[in-house]
């Protein structure tokens, strides 16, 4: 009888052990569900990019430049519901950003406006990697947006200085004396060779 009273007390004592295992479990649950909730919507919320162009001169590389036309349509499909929705979007982005380098237009390819495509480059993967990690920083996540945008917008108003400049008439003989410089700079340095000094026969009488 004590041995079945016995068993009866363990087999209870399991029982609320597992009931309570449950339990803290299910309330872990619950507050990572909250906490990635928060996170979620905080992201959701901030999740806006200059997908259109700002200026004329951008909207026409949309035509011609494919890599940033894609990547322009890239930002502009939000994702929804789900913060792995944002994580498989954000790689998307990061992948469409790293072909900018690719087939850059003539006039575009000069050292102010790769820097800046760099720049871009940098902080997009900066938001792809804090976005995947295991715990998500969600205030470095939306700030990282915010800086994208600014380089979005950095990068197309220096596109519109590379043309305009670009169709600024140059002063009339400029383009001769710039010709000529460039020549200068093609003709090597030659020493001048020295004046061959005669040997002068002393008893030779001087001319008056």
């Amino acid at each position: 009888m004590k041995y079945k009273i016995s068993l009866f007390l363990l087999f209870v004592f399991v029982l609320n052990s597992c009931q309570n295992e449950d339990e803290k479990r299910r309330a872990e649950n619950e507050k990572e569900a909250k906490k990635n909730e928060v996170i979620f919507n905080k992201i959701n919320k901030s999740w806006s990019f200059i997908d259109e162009p700002i200026n004329e001169i951008s909207e026409q590389k949309v035509n011609s430049w494919s890599e940033w036309r894609d990547f322009l349509n890239e930002l502009r499909d939000k994702p929804r519901k789900t913060i792995g929705a944002f994580q498989k979007k954000s790689a998307a982005i990061s992948k469409k950003v790293m072909a900018l380098n690719n087939n850059i237009p003539a006039e575009f390819n000069i050292p102010q406006i790769r820097s800046r495509i760099s720049i871009l480059i940098t902080k997009v993967r900066m938001m792809d990697l804090f976005i995947h990690l295991n715990q998500i920083p969600s205030e470095k996540v939306t700030f990282l947006i915010g800086e994208i945008n600014k380089e979005l917008v950095s990068l197309e108003r220096q596109m519109d200085v590379v043309i305009v400049k670009s169709k600024i008439p140059k002063e009339e003989g400029e383009e001769d004396f710039l010709r000529m410089l460039d020549t200068a700079r093609a003709i090597p340095n030659e020493t001048t060779a020295p004046v061959p000094v005669k040997n002068i026969d002393p008893n030779t009488p001087k001319v008056e």
